[in-house]
């Protein structure tokens, strides 16, 4: 049984928030890197919540490096 979809509004629109990022830069970030993952992926049950994770994490990780 396969997971539905998360709103991809909803997964943009949290990012953007936790990382104080604009929702058009974690928009297309988050567009590219499921594109990245859905190319290689066997089962796709969890690719939209590795892509979120990803970019979450490389948002984070560059803000830490801004400061």
């Amino acid at each position: 049984m396969s997971q539905p979809e998360p709103n991809v509004d909803e997964v943009v629109r949290s990012i953007a928030e936790e990382t104080d990022t604009p929702t058009e830069t974690v928009s297309q970030m988050y567009a590219d890197t499921l594109a990245d993952y859905r190319q290689d992926a066997r089962v796709f049950d969890y690719v939209p919540l590795f892509a979120a994770k990803k970019v979450r994490d490389q948002l984070r990780h560059s803000s830490n490096h801004k400061h």
